[in-house]
């Protein structure tokens, strides 16, 4: 299971690249259903088709790229073989910096590099990776040290991009992962509870990162950050799901299991058989733990353009402007 994604920005639920009006990153996690290479908030920003960085090839990059492949994690360690740690989309970042100033010359590059947004929206997969019963990690570590480095690991990939000339950071914070299909599929026998313990890691997180950015904040000169509250923009539509055209919120469109929350969507990850809903727009979820196009399309208006009560000091939008 890989666990939270979803938003836009290839699905803004980012990875690593940057975001001008020319060069867009993000940094980020999540395994996604993708079903158009254009994230949502990439769309409002007015910017073409963002790459991932691993394909094979020659690759243009003037307009930002996408450092992680299908996932993310702020910590080694997680999900090996599955998705991308941030120190390795550290390195894939430096590299392209690399080739910007051989191209444009150092001066353009600088430019480039400081106008530049960076998109950051991981840690479900750290904490996924953190429950799966007997990881070697879960029994080291407790949930506040283990937290500790999954923030730390994200504030030091920052701190190293602002070494490089970057200044504008988008970062979303987590959302309830414990009432995602998949986290309620392992509750036996639910009959609609959430995984508190899931959900409990998400809040702390939320509290540390919270703390740490602010702390960046002041000792960073010229930091701008927009810091999206994920889990209030998520909420608000999850509770009142018949406004927004949505009839099912618990349970997946595709998958099998409980809640369809076993992630076999496509019968290609060892079971065979599943079930597909026949319209995902009156989904929330699409699979076991990822959002549906049009719920992308909400969150990602919400971080764009959304209000301060969930987008401080900027929105999105105002990050591209400032």
């Amino acid at each position: 299971m890989l666990p939270f994604s979803s938003l836009g920005i290839h699905i803004l639920i980012l990875e690593t690249i940057t975001t001008s009006t020319r060069l867009v990153g993000q940094i980020t996690g999540h395994m996604g259903k993708p079903s158009s290479n254009t994230p949502p908030a990439a769309k409002y920003a007015n910017l073409p088709l963002i790459p991932p960085y691993l394909p094979p090839g020659k690759h243009e990059l003037t307009y930002g790229v996408n450092f992680a492949s299908a996932g993310s994690g702020a910590l080694t360690e997680t999900f090996q073989g599955l998705v991308i740690d941030l120190k390795t989309q550290l390195i894939y970042f430096r590299d392209v910096a690399k080739s910007l100033r051989k191209k444009l010359g150092d001066a353009e590059a600088k430019a480039l590099i400081s106008k530049a947004v960076y998109l950051f929206h991981t840690g479900g997969n750290d904490y996924g990776y953190f429950l799966t019963p007997n990881t070697t990690v879960y029994q080291a570590f407790t949930k506040e040290q283990f937290v500790d480095m999954v923030v730390g690991n994200l504030t030091h990939t920052i701190k190293e991009i602002y070494k490089q000339g970057g200044r504008k950071f988008g970062i979303l914070k987590l959302g309830n992962l414990g009432c995602l299909p998949s986290s309620k599929a392992l509750i036996p026998g639910n009959t609609g509870a959430c995984f508190e313990e899931y959900t409990d890691l998400a809040k702390l997180h939320n509290i540390v990162l919270s703390e740490a950015l602010e702390e960046l904040e002041n000792k960073l000169t010229g930091l701008k950050l927009a810091k999206h509250e994920f889990n209030t923009s998520t909420t608000k539509i999850t509770n009142n799901p018949e406004k927004y055209g949505f009839k099912e919120v618990d349970i997946g469109c595709c998958g099998s299991g409980p809640y369809n929350g076993i992630l076999s969507c496509g019968g290609k990850r060892g079971i065979r058989e599943y079930t597909l809903c026949s319209d995902p727009n009156e989904y929330w979820f699409f699979d076991s733990s990822h959002l549906t196009d049009k719920a992308n399309g909400l969150i990602a208006k919400e971080i764009w353009s959304g209000s301060h009560k969930i987008n401080s000091p900027y929105n999105l939008k105002q990050l591209f402007e400032a």
